[in-house]
């Protein structure tokens, strides 16, 4: 969690930096003598150093100033983060010391995301490593936009300045190709001093600012109150007869008698008092401020939810995509499931897609079938219930979330919404008062009268898999079998029904959802309903199951890309390619293949007739009313 500066004007700055990078290149060595060579230490300490490295028979290492552990002298690394606090004349500092073993990431990654800033130490001598790249892919990842490198043990390498120079255009080139520009590359040589909190004697030849300079330079993270409205339900009290709901305010404002919403139940109330442990009760409060507040009305609200304003709500979803650092002890795999952990609330989620592995290291990227231990991927995670987000990139304190496995933390990453709709407006109902109509005709009656019960054939697949071509020969033979039945497709709802949609990833949906509800209430008539729509979301598609009910049958028209691509009867998927069509399924935007249809038809192997064979067959089998000594066998 990012550091806010106070808003009281007379309150000092406080910037938290984290030191990051390979293990032994120094970091805890240049926190020493930053410590040491800005007054920071307590009187004696550095004595004391020295006398227990004596007992020890040890040489004196400055980096022994940052053990936090026993653990970690007698190793020789830093295990832990350990938090440092120093100050100028012009702010305070904590210095987060991250540790740079491989095996101890998920303490770096803790360490760097409670950072305003990230030092990132790079040895001169051994140059750009492995861990070098992840740790600047994760600080990229994690949001820390402001990073120096300090290329220590230049004392190494004779401060040369060829050195110098060379790993430098190496590391710029590497974090220019995840979008991120270091604001500062420093030349230092912790143990001697140089570059720490002074110009450095022996380096004449670089006259950038020293390490104390740069970190003076870096902006503290200022309160997002310009960001919407977001509190985290922590907790609920019962406190004499109030219900306080208590949380902490990430970002925004919150005056009492505002409008407010919890996600994602979906409740709106009013905000009745802000409570504090002070005399004064307060009117209104900020980001960064832990409060209670009891609310208009004696609504449901539990922990887990967040509260926003109204009209500017996160987004309410059970499927998004995630860039995810995997830190577990098993490989992350497609179908495995895991709890997922944002901000206060918990649900467990599902692995459905690996789109694909990222290695950190060239910055390659691949198709993958799992994501092993210090692997960065982007995956597409399916909850079980929705739950309430923001994109990282609009609110990095709701976008990013950890998987647990079991009781171990085993990864973390950053939620995007691309090519996925907000369900916020699919699953509320804003209509009140509001009752079904009970019909004099039973569901029954109609099928006996018919011959046939009603149902929803919903045709899915990629575009040019044969959908249209399906379900209009589909009619036909049940039309002249005596079928009540009618083709529900794009056209016939884009030019009625869906006309003030667009192609938006939330008129999409909605789109769907509006066919969804027009075939449920057909079948319900006694009618058999085709549907041939892409639908490319399970949500959407077990929305429409929902409405339907046991009347539901999912086809999926299984035709794969390639064989679609090649079809491509309107030209859309050249468009695609070409850029000129934005979110075109399969190319820019995600399908989510059915996992259980009633029937799947891969029209790459079957012809048209033989397909519609195959459709008719189940039709009858399971829309056909019996009667008399009729039975299933002799209609077949």
């Amino acid at each position: 969690m990012a550091a806010y500066a106070s808003t009281n004007p007379l309150a000092r700055e406080s910037l938290r930096v984290a030191v990051v990078g390979h293990v032994d290149h120094g970091k805890s060595t240049l926190v020493g003598r930053l410590l040491h060579d800005t007054g920071s230490l307590p009187q004696g300490k550095v004595e004391a150093i020295r006398a227990m490295s004596e007992r020890r028979g040890m040489p004196f290492e400055w980096a022994f100033l940052m053990d936090a552990l026993q653990a970690e002298r007698d190793q020789g690394i830093t295990i832990d983060t350990s938090q440092i606090w120093f100050k100028t004349a012009n702010r305070d500092y904590v210095i987060i010391d991250a540790p740079g073993h491989k095996e101890f990431l998920k303490n770096m990654i803790t360490g760097a995301a409670a950072s305003d800033a990230a030092l990132l130490v790079i040895d001169a001598e051994e140059g750009v490593k492995e861990q070098s790249r992840r740790h600047g892919y994760l600080l990229h990842l994690l949001g820390v936009r402001q990073v120096a490198v300090a290329v220590n043990k230049m004392d190494l390498v004779g401060y040369g300045e060829a050195r110098f120079a060379a790993i430098e255009k190496e590391y710029r080139a590497y974090l220019a190709g995840i979008g991120v520009a270091p604001t500062y590359i420093i030349p230092i040589a912790a143990r001697d001093g140089q570059n720490i909190v002074a110009p450095g004697e022996r380096m004449p030849w670089y006259t950038g600012p020293h390490v104390l300079e740069a970190l003076e330079r870096f902006e503290v993270v200022t309160l997002p109150t310009h960001l919407p409205l977001r509190m985290p339900v922590q907790d609920v009290y019962k406190f004499d007869e109030r219900r306080i709901v208590a949380g902490r305010i990430e970002s925004g404002k919150l005056k009492v008698g505002d409008k407010v919403l919890f996600s994602p139940s979906n409740k709106v109330t009013r905000v009745k008092t802000i409570e504090a442990w002070a005399a004064t009760t307060p009117v209104e409060a900020q980001a960064g401020e832990s409060v209670g507040i009891t609310l208009d009305e004696q609504i449901f609200v539990e922990r887990g939810e967040i509260m926003s304003h109204e009209q500017n709500g996160p987004i309410e979803t059970d499927v998004f995509r995630a860039r995810l650092f995997w830190l577990g002890k098993v490989p992350l795999t497609e179908g495995a499931r895991y709890k997922l952990k944002l901000a206060s609330a918990e649900a467990i989620v599902r692995v459905q897609a690996i789109e694909r592995a990222i290695d950190t290291g060239d910055l390659s990227s691949a198709a993958a079938t799992e994501v092993k231990h210090s692997a960065v991927a982007e995956v597409i995670l399916q909850a079980d219930r929705m739950v309430a987000l923001d994109e990282f990139v609009n609110s990095p304190l709701t976008g990013r979330f950890v998987l647990v496995d079991g009781y171990d933390i085993a990864g973390g990453g950053i939620a995007s919404m691309e090519g996925y709709a907000d369900q916020r407006q699919l699953i509320t109902v804003r209509a009140s008062n509001v009752k079904r109509v009970e019909h004099s005709i039973s569901i029954g009656a109609r099928a006996r009268r018919n011959g046939h019960r009603g149902g929803v054939i919903w045709l899915t697949g990629l575009s040019g898999s044969g959908k249209s071509t399906l379900s209009i020969a589909l009619e036909r033979r049940l039309f002249d079998l005596g079928f009540q039945v009618y083709v529900l497709d794009g056209d016939n709802m884009r030019h009625g029904l869906s006309a003030d949609l667009g192609f938006s990833p939330e008129e999409r949906a909605e789109n769907i959802r509006r066919v969804g509800e027009v075939a449920a209430l057909m079948s319900r008539a006694g009618m058999v309903v085709i549907t041939a729509f892409i639908s490319p979301y399970r949500s959407d598609r077990d929305r429409a199951r929902r409405a339907a009910g046991e009347n539901f049958h999912e086809v999926y028209v299984s035709a794969d890309l390639a064989t679609c691509e090649a079809r491509d009867p309107k030209g859309l998927y050249k468009k695609a390619r070409a850029g000129e069509i934005a979110d075109f399924t399969g190319i820019s935007a995600p399908y989510e293949v059915p996992q259980h249809p009633e029937v799947a038809i891969d029209t790459g192997l079957l012809d048209v007739e033989a397909a519609v064979d195959r459709l008719v067959a189940y039709a009858r089998q399971v829309l056909t009313v019996m009667t008399g000594q009729e039975s299933r066998s002799a209609i077949r």
